[in-house]
């Protein structure tokens, strides 16, 4: 009985403690007055005037460029924020504060003083430390920043999850930056130097392209939604004023452009001759009928349902007839997936999956869901493919580089249909993907790119490939230079405690949280 009384006061202690903290950090409530909305593209602008007689040109198709590596990636990045007139809208799930972070967040500063409109959206979930530089760019003119499902306890943040943890479990995971209305970035890529490939340690190896033509207006709209959403709260009802945040910026900045580390950049980026091509007209855009997938905002606070998820919207498009190759980082099928992909075979289609492996993975606890299926997934014949750790750079140019790499760990998330079709997007094929993170990605008619992550996949000296033996025992396959096999009984290059940790996991019921 004493336990027992025990723990009712328990309890009752934690239940007054969350209505307390509730209390003391509220939710403000939003304005009013209408959001602002995206500029059009015009001829006015230099990428207008480049790119709009090509869009003319090309009458209801959009135009795409590959960005091929992590320096191409960032380099377009920077080179349209300069080349901007009228308006930069950014949205983004994590800004990381290192050397390029800080100082793509400085040509954003430029770009405003130069009187372009900048709209900077981002998840409270990734942009802990940038507090104040984020305060201090909001209070100046020509910028506003707003912030998606805030922490309203600012310090410790992760204490709020105690208290809000249904709304902040909500996350948006969306990757797009529109410039002048005439061109938008998109793909998996966040903001941090582990993003744009190159640096020591772990790099992660992603897919983005760069949008022209009518999808734009697409990108644009749905940034709109995004911004006039109920979980989108301007900064200055979050953030404290800081009136050292614009030289805390500048400083950070200064320090990051005086790097070697950031060198690289820099040369790329003085190296790319992205808007020159773009507007001599000799930057070759493949165009085609591109379509944009997006989950609805009201995701963000768990209201989304249906059509307005854009899992229902992948699994209608994903009707493949030949091929469906798959690239997730963070690859959990689920019950649902697992017969969708399994099913795909049954009905003669060839169908390949790539993901981490548990050494090269960053996310330990993902690769312990993914366990669950994945024997079903080989027994169904599924070929089902692991990224070594060490993996050697695959030297073609095109989707090649955003796949694979030395030091890697994937981080891309795309499929391809029948050779015909790719997905590029930020959706990982998981159930916090599916079910809690807001998402978007591009469906692009494109031959190349589609074939190009085919030839991917056949690099067979990149993977383990994943069998099972005739007792149904998980057996991987490591295809050596020369061609010979080794076959490895147990998870390749993972430590005991990996091992565990990823078994553990998998006996957990938390998948729905990953």
């Amino acid at each position: 009985m004493r336990f027992l009384r025990f723990l009712l006061v328990l309890a009752v202690v934690v239940v007054l403690a969350i209505f307390g903290l509730r209390l003391i950090y509220p939710l403000p409530d939003l304005p009013a007055d209408p959001a602002s909305t995206a500029l059009p593209a015009s001829e006015q602008t230099p990428l207008g005037a480049a790119l709009m007689p090509a869009a003319a040109a090309h009458p209801g198709q959009s135009g795409i460029w590959p960005l091929s590596d992590g320096r191409a990636a960032y380099a377009a990045r920077v080179l349209l924020a300069r080349t901007a007139q009228e308006s930069i809208d950014l949205q983004y799930y994590i800004w990381q504060t290192d050397e390029t972070g800080w100082m793509l967040l400085d040509e954003v500063r430029k770009a405003a003083e130069r009187g372009v409109r900048v709209r900077l959206l981002l998840d409270d979930n990734g942009i802990p430390g940038l507090d104040a530089e984020l305060a201090a760019l909001n209070a100046t003119p020509n910028v506003e920043v707003r912030i998606f499902n805030p922490f309203t306890l600012r310090s410790p943040r992760m204490l709020s999850y105690a208290f809000d943890f249904r709304r902040l479990n909500h996350r948006m995971h969306n990757k797009a930056m529109i410039v002048d209305g005439a061109a938008t970035v998109l793909g998996g890529r966040n903001i941090g130097n582990i993003y744009f490939d190159y640096g020591q340690g772990v790099h992660y190896f992603d897919a983005d392209v760069m949008a022209v033509g009518p999808v734009v207006d697409d990108v644009a709209q749905n940034f709109d939604r995004y911004w006039a959403s109920g979980s989108a709260y301007p900064a200055e009802l979050i953030l404290d004023p800081a009136p050292g945040g614009m030289e805390s910026l500048l400083a950070h900045a200064e320090e990051a452009r005086a790097t070697a580390f950031a060198a690289q950049y820099v040369d790329a980026i003085a190296e790319t001759p992205l808007i020159q091509r773009m507007q001599a007209g000799t930057l070759r855009f493949e165009w085609g009928e591109v379509s944009f997938f997006s989950d609805d905002p009201a995701k963000g606070l768990g209201q989304a349902e249906g059509d307005g998820l854009l899992i229902s919207q992948i699994i209608a498009m994903a009707q493949p007839k030949q091929t469906f190759d798959l690239v997730s980082a963070y690859f959990i099928p689920g019950e649902v997936g697992t017969e969708i992909l399994t099913g795909f075979v049954a009905e003669g289609v060839r169908t390949r999956v790539l993901t981490n492996a548990l050494a090269s993975t960053d996310v330990v606890p993902v690769h312990g869901a993914y366990m669950k299926y994945r024997d079903d997934l080989v027994a169904g014949g599924v070929e089902t493919l692991e990224l070594r750790p060490q993996a050697d750079r695959v030297r073609e140019h095109g989707l090649s580089n955003m796949i694979v790499g030395s030091a890697s760990s994937l981080h891309a998330k795309t499929f391809a249909i029948d050779g015909e079709k790719i997905f590029v997007g930020s959706f990982n094929f998981d159930p916090r993907s599916a079910q809690l993170n807001t998402e978007m990605g591009l469906l692009i008619p494109s031959r190349a790119m589609a074939q190009g992550l085919a030839t991917v996949l056949e690099e067979a000296s990149q993977y383990y490939r994943v069998s099972e033996t005739s007792e149904g025992r998980m057996i991987w396959i490591e295809t050596r230079p020369d061609g010979s096999e080794l076959v490895l009984t147990k998870e390749p290059e993972s430590t005991l405690m990996q091992r565990a940790f990823a078994r553990l996991v998998s006996w957990l019921p938390v998948e729905w949280m990953l």
